[in-house]
């Protein structure tokens, strides 16, 4: 039964390649490895700004969130990171390719800014997802999310989910061909260190390479290892950052942030 289910799962989904279904086809057969309540699909670049190849959140989480990302909060996640660097095409948890104090960060928790970590009814359990190169120098991110209450993907989930990979990764290389890549997006990527700089324009470069990595989940041992400085430097570079900007928390760092992409 298994077999069949998977055998038209899989002529259904290169059925609706380039058409508007294939998402959802996407899905129906990615299920058959694991459940969840969320998915994804972004195409992303070093050189371009991010294509949103399969939107499967929308229903539950609200769209101010996705605008939010698209305008520049995906500088922040993880899996852009790894979609533009060296990771290799495959299956991965989100707490794998995260900095180490990711999860501390109001990006992780915001239910108004990344449709990837928070839904309406509060933060996800976990994310986890394919990383697959496609043509015209984009990779695609297909990230799978449960919510909170449920449980997180387990061994033999991940397991059924990584013998879905090749099927997966032909798949969006044909529909990316098929429907994005002969008309990418025109616009250019944002520069993150234009953008840092800009939003933080009142602090030196020094801080601002300090921001930077604080909004991305890095704690003041990992951003001091990043930058070749002490921890007693990034402590102090953060003192200067929070005076300068005359707020008093990580959390209203953020948020200034935030406010600086809405504008």
């Amino acid at each position: 039964m298994i077999a069949r289910d998977m055998s038209q799962a899989i002529a259904d989904l290169f059925a609706e390649t380039g058409a508007t279904g294939y998402g959802a086809a996407l899905d129906r057969l990615t299920r058959i490895g694991a459940d969840f309540d969320m998915s994804c699909v972004f195409g992303f670049s070093a050189q371009k700004s991010p294509v949103v190849i399969h939107d499967g959140y929308s229903e539950t989480v609200d769209r101010r969130a996705l605008q939010s990302y698209l305008r520049g909060a995906y500088l922040l996640d993880p899996f852009y990171a790894a979609s533009i660097g060296d990771t290799p095409e495959g299956l991965w948890r989100m707490r794998d390719l995260a900095p180490d104090a990711y999860y501390d960060t109001e990006f992780a928790w915001s239910q108004e800014v990344h449709p990837c970590i928070s839904d309406q009814a509060g933060t996800l359990v976990e994310e986890i997802g394919y990383v697959v190169p496609l043509t015209g120098r984009f990779t695609a991110t297909y990230s799978l999310m449960r919510n909170r209450g449920g449980a997180c993907f387990n061994e033999a989930e991940a397991e059924r989910l990584r013998q879905l990979l090749p099927v997966i990764a032909a798949s969006l290389r044909l529909h990316w061909d098929v429907s994005c890549g002969s008309d990418q997006t025109s616009n250019p990527a944002l520069d993150s260190e234009e953008v840092f700089s800009a939003a933080f324009h009142v602090l030196t470069p020094a801080q601002q390479a300090v921001t930077k990595l604080i909004l991305r989940g890095h704690s003041n041992i990992s951003i001091a290892s990043n930058l070749d400085i002490t921890e007693g430097t990034v402590k102090q570079h953060r003192y200067n950052i929070y005076k300068r900007l005359g707020i008093s928390s990580q959390s209203e760092l953020f948020q200034r942030f935030i406010d600086y992409l809405g504008g």
